[in-house]
């Protein structure tokens, strides 16, 4: 636990300890009422408490089961994470809400545990990702549309002529800059062949999760098709050495793989509805969510839009449009002119440290503030009375300074009505989070000198 927000824990152990087994490891999940007499005994107060005193690591835990793997998205944190806050915090039917859902980790959790789950995201990647991974496919028309969109797409590569006419009306003229620069011209026509097979797809449903894979095969780990050296973990480099794979087989490949992961989707009944909305401005009703669990920006982004355009304008957007969205990001650096908005006085300290340095830094520091105090005001808003807000989230480092990004958020959302019952360290794994980060080598990028942490603050709103 973190000096000055350190949970009081001491009565009920023996209950305690069965909350985290039935949490952490599930042990005890074939008696429900176990759970029921541990949820009904123990205060919510104390079952947050409880929970964070549990093994948060989650190291050597395998994190790619059910449909967590259909896609990367950088800074996932391990399912198991929210699973232990649902299970611990939660009743199946109970409403769970993302309202930053990213790679949509906690509304799968919340399908896969019987709970209804809303997630809100501007991020459209994001939308299309949180969508496909919570909607269970039949398998078999899933094969069968699949094998006809390679058929499509391997005739297609024989008509080059058309694919250049395709291409060439496919994209305005900045978009078109953005796709010659990263995009090999045969690589171009084995993807532009395989988005007019999409286009024939007239399920809505599949045509999703095929575009989806196709998705997959440009912003990967590792390899992938376009000239850009790991779009997977940070900003992308030009790679002129790079020899891409070819598109198609890459689609075929991963296909294969991501019938595997969603045919281990069990969602038993359970509804997801993930939606374009922002976290600043809900829209949802107030008092009507049980839990939430989020994973809201750094106060120094990642720049997730730098790498998700990649794939984004072959499904159709914009370069302009992808750009203007960015700018309207949690965390990111466009500062327009300063709003009057009075904040806790740690974070007003450490703007001031900052602004000293550097003026622009204290500006998104401030602006960041601002808006997750947003946030916050509507996560409060939305969630019932006697209910938990579970906000993971790291520090950062600007200019050399820590700006202690954890306990900006526990003051924020203290003054905004919460109860702060605690705040965990984890220690992150590094292949897992999928962070930039490499131990043991001197580096002077910011993201991997803030990346090696985060922490976990439990909130009750009273």
């Amino acid at each position: 636990m973190i000096s000055g927000y350190v949970a009081d824990l001491e009565p009920k152990h023996a209950l305690k300890e069965q909350l985290r087994l039935i949490a952490f490891n599930g042990s005890l999940l074939s008696s429900p009422e176990i759970m029921l007499r541990v949820q009904d005994e123990l205060n919510m107060r104390e079952r947050i408490a409880t929970l964070l005193q549990g093994e948060l690591n989650f190291h050597g835990e395998k994190t790619g089961y059910a449909s967590h793997d259909l896609h990367a998205f950088a800074a996932k944190f391990p399912p198991q994470l929210p699973r232990a806050f649902i299970r611990g915090l939660t009743k199946p039917g109970d409403i769970v809400l993302d309202p930053m859902m990213g790679s949509g980790t906690t509304v799968v959790e919340a399908v896969l545990e019987g709970r209804r789950a809303i997630a809100l995201d501007i991020d459209p990647l994001a939308l299309r990702l949180a969508s496909v991974k919570t909607t269970p496919m039949d398998l078999d028309k899933l094969r069968h549309e699949a094998n006809q969109v390679l058929s499509r797409s391997n005739a297609l590569l024989s008509k080059s002529s058309k694919l250049d006419r395709e291409l060439a009306k496919h994209f305005d003229e900045h978009t078109k800059e953005f796709v010659d620069y990263w995009f090999a011209a045969d690589t171009q026509r084995e993807l532009m062949a395989l988005v007019l097979a999409l286009q024939e797809v007239a399920d809505t449903p599949v045509r999703q999760f095929l575009e989806l894979t196709f998705s997959s095969v440009i912003i990967t780990k590792s390899g992938g098709v376009s000239r850009a050296r790991d779009l997977a973990h940070s900003r992308p480099h030009l790679d002129k050495t790079k020899v891409p794979k070819n598109a198609i087989e890459q689609f075929s490949v991963r296909l294969r793989k991501n019938l595997a992961s969603i045919a281990g989707l069990k969602s038993d009944g359970a509804v997801a509805s993930p939606l374009a909305g922002d976290a600043r401005s809900m829209p949802l009703r107030t008092g009507v969510i049980d839990l939430i669990v989020t994973s809201p920006p750094y106060a120094n982004a990642i720049d997730y839009m730098r790498a998700h355009k990649f794939s984004l304008v072959w499904l159709g957007e914009s370069v302009s449009d992808l750009t203007e969205l960015r700018a309207r990001y949690i965390g990111s650096e466009r500062v327009r002119p300063a709003e009057e908005v009075r904040l806790p006085e740690r974070p007003e300290a450490l703007v001031r440290q900052l602004a000293q340095q550097d003026a622009n830094k204290a500006a998104v520091l401030r602006k960041y503030s601002i808006e997750m105090k947003t946030a916050l005001s509507e996560m409060y808003r939305v969630l019932r009375h006697d209910s938990a807000a579970i906000v993971v989230v790291g520090t950062s480092v600007m200019r050399s300074i820590d700006v202690q990004t954890h306990l900006i958020l526990a003051d924020i959302a203290a003054e905004c009505g919460f109860d702060v019952v605690g705040l965990a360290q984890r220690v992150l794994d590094r292949n897992k989070r999928m962070m930039p980060a490499r131990f043991g080598k001197k580096s002077d990028s910011m993201i991997e000198q803030r990346m090696h942490e985060e922490y976990v603050i439990g909130l009750l709103k009273p």
